[in-house]
Parts: C-alpha cells; sequence; structure tokens
C-alpha cells in the first residue's frame, strides 16, 4: 500500500518536473507579443484577398466568392484588413460525381461536390512568392425527388457553401501556420 503510494507520488512528480522544463516553450499562437513584435492576427490582416478570377454569373463565381469572403472573416474577423503586406492568389476547380443512382429513374440520389484549389501568398513588397499550397473539398449531398426541383437546386448550393468553408478554413490554417513558424 505504502510502496504504491511513493509510486505514484513519483509519477506525479515526474509529470510536474517534465511539465516545468517545457513551460518556456509553449506560446500561444493568436496571443498578442509584449516585445512589440506584430502578432499573428496581425499578420493575417496584411493578407489582400482580391476577387477570384471565373467568369460572371456562374455557379463557379458565386463559390470563389463565398470562399473569399469566409477566408476574409477567418483572417480578418469583423474588422478590415491592414495594409497589406501579402498578397492571396486563389484559384480552383470543381467538380461533382454522382454516388448513387437510382435504378428506376437513372438520377442521382446521392452526390459529391469537391473543389481543388491552388493558392499562392505573394510578398507585396517584392513581388516574391512565399508560400504555394494546394488543398481540396469534398462533400457529399442528398438530392430529393427529381419534381422537387427547388430542393435539388438548394442542396447543391448548401454543398458547394459547405465546401467552401472548409476550403477556407484549410486556407487560414496553412497561412497561421506560415506566418508563426515561417515555413
Amino acid at each position: 500500500m505504502l510502496s504504491a503510494r511513493i509510486r505514484i507520488a513519483a509519477r506525479l512528480l515526474a509529470v510536474a518536473a517534465l511539465a516545468a522544463t517545457t513551460a518556456g516553450c509553449f506560446q500561444p499562437m493568436y496571443a498578442e507579443h509584449t516585445d512589440g513584435t506584430p502578432g499573428l492576427r496581425e499578420k493575417l490582416m496584411g493578407v489582400e484577398l482580391p476577387p477570384i478570377a471565373k467568369p460572371n454569373a456562374s455557379r463557379e463565381a458565386r463559390v470563389g466568392v463565398e470562399v473569399r469572403n469566409a477566408l476574409a472573416f477567418k483572417l480578418y474577423g469583423s474588422a478590415t484588413g491592414m495594409p497589406p503586406t501579402h498578397r492571396l492568389d486563389i484559384r480552383f476547380n470543381t467538380s461533382k460525381t454522382s454516388l448513387i443512382v437510382d435504378p428506376s429513374t437513372g438520377l442521382p440520389n446521392t452526390e459529391n461536390y469537391g473543389i481543388d484549389c491552388q493558392y499562392n501568398l505573394i510578398e507585396v513588397a517584392t513581388g516574391k512568392s512565399v508560400m504555394t499550397g494546394t488543398t481540396f473539398s469534398r462533400v457529399s449531398y442528398d438530392l430529393p425527388g427529381s419534381y422537387q426541383r427547388f430542393a435539388r437546386n438548394r442542396a447543391v448550393r448548401d454543398a458547394e457553401d459547405r465546401a467552401a468553408n472548409e476550403i477556407a478554413e484549410n486556407i487560414n490554417t496553412r497561412l497561421a501556420a506560415f506566418f508563426t513558424a515561417g515555413t
């Protein structure tokens, strides 16, 4: 009984010692810096988001606006951006794939909507590309019966919005990692 308590105390002491040695290494990602250097929030607010080039009045143009708006909200929050230090160029392609087809009507019941995205972060002062990357999103959605055209269109639109938000989240995470770690 006594040896079990000693072992537990020794383990707790070892955990506390390890925690104490690594405590100085931890710094919250979004914390403000006390040394006057810009924090991650300020760095992200310096990213300019030009409009995504897609044909006007197309479904892809609406998805491009959705990606850009979702990313702007994630980067800037409720504020507007600061004077740009970087520009983020985004290109993407979309796809639709039928997953389940009703054998009696030949119409799809479930589809996948996908976005494949390439992005390039360019330093405004030098015009040099400092980071490039790719990301993708796949979301599935159910299609109601063939006579419910509005519901079918709404299902596709909701899938587009979910995929666009996922793309924005992936890019925001990658930008945060770049501005924090520098790679």
